[in-house]
């Protein structure tokens, strides 16, 4: 669906505008499709990205710092979702042995687990942008990794 149609406008100010508008749009419309993937397994779109960075990490244990950082939504209480992810099991913590004030994360079995169960049973999440080819898909990233280089929209 176009954008037009989508919010109801035909006029936009100009085709700059328009694609700040459809970005966000189709910004807050892949939130929901996620979202709504996610909550039959009872974890959120932070507790999701805190697992799969700690998957790309295992064996390794990281900081909860290191975490933030490394978060989608910069806006996140990352120590927070660590504390929900261990109350479900999904997460170990540990004392950092090179800085006591430190805790180290790392994503037990049942987290593995988890992960590897909503990969088979989301493919909603993959479906979100397969009508794109692997060329489109490739130049859409290239796009919009240039819009974050504008150093003048600070």
């Amino acid at each position: 669906m176009k954008i037009e149609e989508a919010i109801r406008q035909e006029k936009f100010v100009h085709q700059w505008q328009k694609v700040l508008i459809n970005i966000l749009y189709t910004n807050n419309w892949m939130v929901s499709q996620i979202k709504s993937s996610l909550k039959s397994f009872n974890i959120t779109m932070q507790q999701y990205n805190v697992l799969r960075i700690l998957r790309g990490q295992h064996p390794k244990p990281i900081t909860t710092s290191i975490i933030r950082e490394r978060m989608l939504d910069k806006m996140s209480d990352a120590s927070r979702i660590v504390d929900r992810l261990h109350k479900k099991g999904l997460v170990i913590r540990s004392i950092c042995p090179k800085d006591k004030r430190l805790v180290d994360v790392l994503i037990s079995d049942k987290g593995l687990q988890l992960l590897e169960t909503i990969l088979q049973n989301t493919n909603q999440l993959d479906e979100i942008t397969t009508n794109l080819t692997e060329d489109e898909a490739t130049t859409l990233n290239e796009l919009l990794d240039k819009i974050r280089t504008n150093e003048t929209a600070k």
